[in-house]
């Protein structure tokens, strides 16, 4: 990506994240945040259809820097994983809490999690060889759905609790919720 290119949308996601901060989504014109990041609307048209196109980009590349986390991650437990995870989260909190704070769901994230239940299926078959492809996907809907209020209450309560302590919780969640089938 050309660097003028990559400025200009580094400048228009900073000025909409400062917008969100002051008010709801649906309360910010493309005028407007145009006007504060101090370029034309042309420029913010040639990348974005509206705000919410905006919005969109800027969750798929935050689901983009996750699943290029996960390739890197083979060697690791799953509390090292989640704590690079948190880091991330934390490392762009305000990003995160505006999106969990502007999204009445967090869809976005289901096609992160779809990802790494790919790869998280085939560890917990290493742990649990008796467990059936049903089995696996409602014990998985469970964790991450689990996971996701824990990152959710996490957010909520402006990031207090450390990293560590919430991805001991979410490991120990998700370790014993997959063990519960050994040997059924």
């Amino acid at each position: 990506m050309d660097r003028r290119v990559k400025y200009t949308k580094n400048i228009i996601k900073n000025t909409f994240i400062e917008l969100l901060k002051e008010k709801e989504i649906s309360k910010i014109s493309v005028s407007e945040l145009c006007n504060k990041a101090d370029i034309n609307r042309a420029t913010f048209y040639r990348y974005y259809i509206d705000i919410y196109d905006l919005l969109e980009k800027i969750e798929q590349d935050l689901i983009l820097q996750l699943k290029e986390m996960l390739y890197d991650k083979s060697n690791q437990s799953m509390k090292e994983v989640i704590e690079d995870y948190l880091k991330l989260f934390l490392d762009n909190k305000d990003l995160i809490r505006l999106i969990f704070i502007n999204r009445k769901s967090i869809i976005f994230l289901n096609d992160f999690f779809e990802f790494i239940y790919e790869k998280c299926k085939i560890k917990w078959f290493e742990k649990v060889d008796n467990i059936n492809e049903k089995d696996m996907a409602l014990v998985s809907i469970f964790i991450f759905n689990g996971t996701l209020g824990i990152i959710n209450y996490w957010v909520q309560n402006n990031f207090k609790e450390s990293i560590n302590e919430i991805s001991s919780i979410i490991e120990k969640i998700s370790y014993n919720g997959i063990l519960s089938f050994k040997n059924n």
